[in-house]
């Protein structure tokens, strides 16, 4: 009989009898998914694929169904497995499901962006994963504090823009709502080209948008790669440590003051 821990480790492919073979299902599983949501989206197949197609959702649906209650009756803690992001992801995979109960297909076939999600499930099995998670977690007030910054500077270029450009442009800079969508796009060095500045003050105010942006984009980045090197600075020291007591400044002073008492007392000196 399997028991929640032997499930909850073959789940998470370390199990040395059922793990790997998981994996591979999952993997595959995953894969069907991906390949299927392609192929519907070709209008060109001719009907028996599209039956096939319509098989194979009804089959990965009952493969991620079983996955997602194995996973929920062999948690630790049930109901902070399920309201995780991996329990979220995993309802979200088998969500469809619950269209079965309907003959709407067309429904079904709607929330293929849940099934998209399942390829988030390959993460779960990446050791790099929980390193990029650890790293997240140890930034995560800078990394608030950037977006907090973010919000503030586009909404500024936004308004800045809306004043250069309402007169000149008064179809593409409508409002200020209108003139945020320039800002999201100039700030992250995009740039789609659909509105851009015409007069010489806008053109000036974008120039500036773009150096700040520059500088601030490149804030995450630095604050991310920074943890993730600490991270695996930390990991390494752990794994190149090796069990066994080190021999202490103490120690070696014991010792030495021990031969050093062997020797006077061979020679008839005093210690002291």
């Amino acid at each position: 009989m399997i028991t929640k821990k032997r499930a909850r480790l073959a789940l998470e492919g370390e199990d040395p009898t059922y793990g790997r073979a998981f994996v591979i299902v999952l993997y595959v599983a995953i894969g069907l998914t991906a390949a299927a949501i392609t192929m519907e989206s070709m209008k060109s197949l001719p009907p028996s694929v599209n039956g096939i197609l319509v098989i194979v959702e009804f089959v990965l649906l009952a493969v991620f169904a079983i996955e997602y209650a194995v996973r929920v009756w062999s948690a630790e803690h049930r109901l902070r497995y399920i309201f995780s992001f991996w329990g979220l992801i995993d309802l979200a995979a088998v969500a469809p499901a619950l269209l079965l109960m309907t003959p709407d297909i067309q429904a079904l076939r709607s929330l293929r962006l849940f099934l998209a999600l399942r390829m988030l499930k390959l993460l779960r099995l990446n050791n790099a994963v929980f390193r990029i998670e650890e790293a997240l977690s140890d930034c995560k007030e800078e990394l608030l504090v950037f977006i907090f910054l973010a919000a503030i500077v586009m909404f500024l270029s936004a308004v800045g823009i809306y004043y250069f450009e309402h007169e000149a442009q008064p179809d593409a800079f409508q409002s200020i709502p209108d003139a945020l969508w320039w800002a999201v796009a100039t700030f992250t060095t995009v740039g789609y080209g659909d509105i851009y500045p015409i007069t010489t003050g806008g053109r000036f105010f974008t120039t500036l948008t773009l150096l700040v942006g520059l500088g601030i984009v490149a804030i995450p980045g630095s604050l991310i790669t920074t943890a993730l090197l600490k991270e695996s600075g930390v990991r390494r020291s752990a794994s190149a440590s090796k069990p066994g007591a080190p021999i202490t400044q103490s120690g070696t002073d014991k010792s030495d003051t021990t031969d050093d008492d062997t020797s006077n007392t061979a020679t008839g000196r005093d210690p002291s």
